[in-house]
């Protein structure tokens, strides 16, 4: 946790800057942190297709989406190399998460969708009629998947067994991205700026928090859940006991798309412009910035942090000693 003055001298910092969404990562005071992203050498590099985004762990692999072609690609951490490629019926848009030996894929197109990919076959066994939208999320807690359907703010539990809609929760208008931790589905609400907590076993809302401007993708580490803010490209970190905001920092990164992850004892962000950020979550200090082209979605597993790089359509693996640096 950060103690007051950290906090105090943290929101005001953000204050100062809320309004300066145009202000650069120099300009917010991160200059002695940043080095050029060309200077950060990949343990390794895979084209797998004309873009790349989304990325999952399971035990024995690393899962990314792609498009052209319409894709989910396994790759063998042990190797680096791909092992399987998954053909879907639309593009992968919306997240990617395991669970139940399956991998579920969120497709986009005229009638968005659900794939299910046999984790074992490495096949789609199934593609359930509903969906959501581009730059939402899906999560999977102990029994259930989890995907908010409709721009209402419709949350629904879906059975993996029977691959049909279980359960359906009300949430704010502009609700997007789930994630499960800790018996609770934490849900961002862009429109809102806010995070509802959600009881996995029974559906009932159980606070709404406030974040800073158009929360999208969220982690959870450190007894907290941590919230990247395309607004104004903050991150606001929520205590999980208390389920209250505790502080936030300035990254300088506003913008659509972007990611974040915790690994390594780190709050790491991506955006398409500042491909990596490492924040101490114990302080609220950005440790490392790096700049320049690349970025937009990433993952920490296997002792190492997947990042892809949207627009060329790689992922890359990166040493998180080499991403912190000296």
């Amino acid at each position: 946790m950060w103690n007051g003055l950290t906090r105090i001298a943290i929101v005001g910092f953000l204050f100062a800057v809320a309004h300066a969404h145009d202000a650069s990562p120099a300009q917010l005071g991160l200059a002695s942190v940043q080095r050029p992203f060309a200077g950060l050498k990949p343990v390794a590099t895979l084209q797998v297709g004309k873009t790349a985004d989304w990325v999952a762990i399971t035990a024995d692999a690393i899962w990314v989406g792609s498009t052209a072609p319409n894709a989910v690609h396994r790759i063998d951490p042990t190797t680096n190399r791909e092992v399987a490629r998954v053909t879907v019926p639309g593009e992968p848009c919306a997240g990617l998460v395991p669970g139940f030996a399956s991998l579920w894929v969120p497709l986009c197109g005229a009638k968005p969708a659900l794939a299910k990919v046999d984790l074992s076959s490495n096949r789609v066994v199934a593609v359930l009629g509903f969906g959501t939208a581009a730059e939402c999320g899906i999560a999977a807690s102990e029994d259930s998947i989890w995907l908010v359907v409709d721009d209402r703010g419709t949350l629904a539990r879906i059975d993996p067994v029977k691959e049909s809609i279980a359960q359906t929760v009300k949430l704010p208008p502009g609700s997007c991205n789930p994630r499960y931790s800790h018996g609770v589905v934490w849900v961002t609400s862009a429109k809102a700026a806010e995070l509802t907590a959600v009881d996995a076993k029974t559906g009932a809302i159980l606070s709404t928090i406030p974040t800073g401007p158009q929360p999208r993708f969220l982690t959870d580490g450190g007894d907290s859940i941590w919230t990247l803010n395309q607004g104004d490209g903050s991150v606001t970190q929520i205590d999980m006991p208390t389920r209250r905001a505790t502080g936030s920092v300035a990254l300088g990164t506003p913008g659509h798309g972007g990611d974040i992850a915790f690994g390594a004892r780190m709050v790491w962000t991506t955006m398409i412009g500042t491909p990596l950020t490492a924040i101490d979550p114990t302080t609220g200090a950005v440790v490392r910035q790096w700049i320049g082209p690349g970025g937009d979605s990433l993952a920490f597993g296997h002792e190492a942090l997947w990042l892809t790089d949207y627009h060329k359509g790689t992922i890359a693996r990166f040493r998180t000693q080499d991403a912190i640096g000296p």
